[in-house]
Parts: C-alpha cells; structure tokens; sequence
C-alpha cells in the first residue's frame, strides 16, 4: 500500500494506492495563506494521521515548485508563502518513520498520466493547465527531471511581452474575467464572446505544445487541471495553432493527444515515486 499526496493552491488531495488503484481518498483545504511553516507541517502531518494505515509502505508527495529530489527540500513553493526551504521529506521520515519521496506535482502528474496511458510511447509530456501552466516529462519509465527540477518550466518563458503561463492558465481567464467555469458554459450557450475567448486560448496552448515538441518530441501529450474539463471549446484552435508552429508534419500525424481532467492523476503518480 502507497500514499500519494497532492498539494494544490485550493486543496490537498490524500490517496492510498494499490498498484495504480486509489482505494481510498480525502480532499482537504489547503493551507492559509498566512499560516506559519510549523502550522503546514503540523497540518499536514494531521491529515495523514488521519487516513495513513500500518500498511502504507511509501510516502509520495508532489508540490508546486522545484524540489531537491534527492534529499527531497522544496523552495520557494508556489501559493504556501511560508516554504522558502522546507526539509519535507526528513519531516515526514520522523514523523511517519516510513521513506518519503517529494517532486514537482507537474512531474507526479506527468507519472500518474503515463501509468494510466494503454499504448504508451517512450516519451509522455503531462501538461496541466491550472492556476498555472505544469509540464512533467516521462521519458521510457524515468522522469526527466533536470539537475534542480526544472526540467519542465517551459510555461515561465518569455511569450507575448509575459510568459506562457499568462496565456495557457487560469491567469489568462481571470485577466478577461472570467472562471473556467464561468467561461465554459457560455461557451456552451453559443456566446459568441466566449467562443472567440476560447479560440485565442487554444492558439497560445497550441504554440506552447510546439515548444514542447521542439523541447522533447513526445510521442503523447496529456493534458490535465481542471481547464482540460473545457478541452471541446478549445480544442480546434489548438491544433490549428499547433500545425501553424511546428512545421514536421510527420510528427504530428503521429502525435496523441490526450485529456486527463480527473483529480487523482497526480496524486497517483505521487504515490509511484521512488
């Protein structure tokens, strides 16, 4: 038995997995902004109490930054402003007194996805399309994960006078405002606005996966967060944007590409970290 741990801007998701079956789950509310390093700890260390069993072998956790993934540090965590540099795998160690393992959570949905894919090729990129823009690259059965975990912050490079992100994340909704929710159902309503919003958005997430491709020439692509829920409204423009940047046309006959907005992936390839 493994326990998988995804932390997220809004909440944390707890999983105990069998193989790749999550047998049992619990969503939580992630950290107050203004809450102390030791309240985290604290906090988090509670909410596994409180679904960890005497069969759980392994710890795996997947947070939104770069992590020292040897000795399993995190800096500077995105949305948890009181992790500057947290030890967290040392904690939970002597917390728990199982191993733990600690990774970018793009990279553990990058895993969760490529375990999940039947027809799996040497190259997998997992995309999340969140709060921000993730990328995890799974390459043969290893994750790339560079010298300092950066292997897959393509969405911080410079795009537009901003970066990806800006344009490929919530952040680009918010900026016209609107949710992704809010978007997708007058998209579904024939709102012309929002279908025009929603072409835009595949434009920049189409030349965002030419990067990828240009980067790391997957032969998939999943994507997953919680604005792959809106993918039909979307999905058009992107592959349009995507034929237009990248010009090897073999290479996109035999590119897959994939959706995978269910919440669990991450915390699945969390708890397959090693």
């Amino acid at each position: 038995m493994l326990l998988g741990i995804d932390i997220g801007g809004t909440t944390i998701s707890l999983g105990l997995v069998e193989g790749t079956r999550i047998v049992k789950l619990k969503r939580v509310p992630s950290f107050p902004k203004d809450a102390s390093l030791q309240q985290t700890i604290d906090y988090l260390c509670s909410r596994i109490q409180e679904i960890i069993t005497p069969e759980v072998e392994r710890i795996g956790i997947g947070v939104p930054t770069v992590v020292d993934v040897k000795r399993g540090i995190v800096y500077e965590a995105t949305n948890i402003a009181s992790w500057k540099e947290v030890h967290l795998k040392d904690l939970l160690e002597a917390r728990f007194d199982i191993p733990a393992s600690v990774n970018n959570d793009a990279n553990c949905f990058a895993l969760g996805a490529a375990a999940r894919l039947e027809d799996r090729p040497s190259v997998v990129a997992g995309v999340t399309l969140g709060t921000g823009t993730g990328l995890g690259i799974m390459n043969e059965d290893e994750l790339l994960c560079g010298e300092n975990c950066g292997a897959g912050e393509l969405g911080s490079a410079p795009y537009n006078g901003k970066d990806y992100e800006s344009f490929c994340s919530k952040k680009f909704f918010t900026d016209f405002g609107w949710s992704p929710k809010e978007a997708s159902a007058a998209a579904e309503a024939g709102d012309q606005r929002a279908l025009d919003f929603f072409d835009e958005f595949g434009h920049h997430l189409g030349t965002f996966l030419s990067i990828v491709l240009y980067a790391y020439d997957p032969g998939c692509i999943v994507l997953g967060g919680g604005i792959a829920n809106t993918y039909k409204h979307f999905k058009d423009s992107m592959h349009k944007s995507l034929s237009n940047s990248y010009p090897y046309r073999h290479v996109l006959d035999k590119l897959v590409i994939q959706v995978m907005p269910q919440e669990d992936v991450a915390l699945l390839g969390a708890s397959l970290l090693n």
